[in-house]
């Protein structure tokens, strides 16, 4: 039997959740504060150990809101990195999805938690369907803008949140200065846990979305709200239901996110050392 989540008390503060998180994220690791935070999803993970010094990796269900992962392929851990600029980033290996059914408070925690730790960056990647034809696997694609087909938002109450430049312009061409070959694309976030239908992929492509996925789009509204300035990355691991012949499996993306993850870590390492 897990211990109750602090984040399922509908009456409980997510921020003050998030403030006691960063508190204990500090206390584990000496580091009062972080400069940036990293998401890293399918394919993403070495990034974490090219971009500086691991100083400090401890299992995510040590902070407060955190939960243990559910899906294979997916880390439970925090770490907290000494850049050679100097600077600190909290990578977190910890994403609670959507489909997992725990509440979107609990999706977007790590998120507000990076905030209350300092960071005002925030770098969130995934694994996810292509729906241009000449996405082969591993092709790493800058996000530009989401739609969100999730029915929720991180947002509570009369909440709102301008979201024209979501993905930073800024960073987006800081990406294109390392890498100018990087194509862009609208992510589109689906619930899952089941992947699209052909028909529903094509409904993606009709409304504006190029990448389809299961995370991303929550994270990064609540990271607007938080202030921090977000960089979305997506590793193209197969191409989306009826773009592609073959029917999808989990199998296929871990396996697309192994071949390309020493490229693609080493881009998200030179991204890292510019900012």
């Amino acid at each position: 039997m897990h211990a109750a989540n602090p984040l399922d008390d509908p009456a409980a503060d997510p921020f003050a959740i998030a403030a006691e998180a960063a508190a204990k994220i500090a206390e584990l690791t000496g580091v009062a504060h972080h400069d940036l935070a990293l998401t890293l999803g399918s394919g993403w993970a070495r990034a974490a150990d090219l971009i500086g010094e691991t100083t400090h990796t401890f299992p995510a269900t040590e902070v407060p809101g955190f939960s243990a992962p559910a899906l294979e392929g997916h880390g439970g851990t925090l770490r907290s990195v000494a850049l050679p600029s100097g600077k600190r980033a909290l990578v977190i290996g910890a994403r609670t999805h959507f489909y997992e059914g725990h509440g979107v408070r609990r999706v977007v925690h790590s998120v507000r938690t990076a905030a209350a730790a300092g960071a005002t960056t925030m770098i969130l990647t995934n694994g996810a369907g292509g729906i241009k034809e000449h996405w082969t696997p591993g092709t790493p694609v800058l996000i530009s803008d989401h739609i969100n087909l999730t029915a929720a938002s991180p947002l509570e109450g009369a909440t709102f949140v301008d979201l024209t430049d979501l993905y930073s312009k800024r960073l987006r061409d800081l990406a294109h200065s390392i890498d100018p070959s990087l194509d862009e694309g609208v992510y589109v976030q689906f619930r899952g846990p089941h992947y699209e239908t052909p028909a529903e992929v094509q409904m993606a492509k009709t409304i504006g979305g190029h990448i389809v996925g299961m995370s991303t789009a929550l994270e990064a509204i609540a990271a607007r709200q938080a202030g921090m300035e977000v960089l979305g990355m997506s590793l193209v691991t197969n191409l989306a239901a009826g773009i592609q012949q073959t029917p999808l499996s989990h199998e296929e993306v871990l396996e697309a996110g192994r071949a390309a993850e020493p490229v693609i870590s080493a881009l998200l390492a030179k991204i890292v050392g510019e900012l």
